[in-house]
């Protein structure tokens, strides 16, 4: 017997698996970042915290080349009821955001460590070795401090995105959310 009840379209199984591993690793990073901050210098716990934003850090930069290549290749499935266009504009602008954000932030931290003159320590013992050079300590500073700025800036810009979703969710009563579960 058919079920009455109308299809809903899902993202794949892996956009959804990567979509859940990158928020992960970006909530592994905020995470780490803020527990150093409040660890004394020297501490090793701090130590493994700052490995721990390296990692994470890492892991997004690895796994947001896939997610981009599935969601090109298999776009996302449609939003039942459908959204006005306003919103599907707003919709688009901040998955773009996202993406710019996921993309670049990774990449200033490395730049940063990197034109530091420093390695990039990651857990057990493993790290990248310093390739841009011997140091440029100004502009290392100037790329970390655009890094934390972007950090500061993409709280309000996860919030918001989680914030949509639950709105779609519990206000506006759409499949938005239920297609990345």
């Amino acid at each position: 017997m058919a079920s009455t009840q109308p299809s809903r379209a899902r993202y794949t199984r892996g956009q959804r698996g990567l979509h859940w591993l990158i928020f992960a690793a970006v909530l592994l990073a905020y995470a780490a970042i803020n527990i150093k901050g409040w660890l004394p210098r020297g501490d090793a716990l701090r130590v493994s915290m700052i490995e721990a934003h390296f990692a994470a850090g890492l892991a997004v930069l690895l796994l947001i080349g896939p997610r981009l290549l599935l969601r090109l290749r298999r776009g996302a499935p449609p939003v039942t009821p459908p959204v006005r266009r306003e919103l599907h504009v707003v919709g688009h602008i901040t998955h773009g955001l996202l993406y710019l954000f996921l993309i670049v932030q990774p990449l200033l931290g490395l730049a940063a460590v990197q034109l530091a003159g420093h390695a990039v320590w990651l857990p057990f013992g493993l790290s990248i070795p310093a390739v841009l050079g011997h140091g440029d300590p100004a502009l290392a500073h100037g790329i970390k401090t655009i890094h934390e700025d972007l950090g500061d800036i993409f709280y309000w810009v996860i919030g918001l995105h989680i914030a949509a979703a639950l709105w779609h969710h519990s206000f506006r009563g759409d499949d938005t959310l239920r297609r990345m579960l």
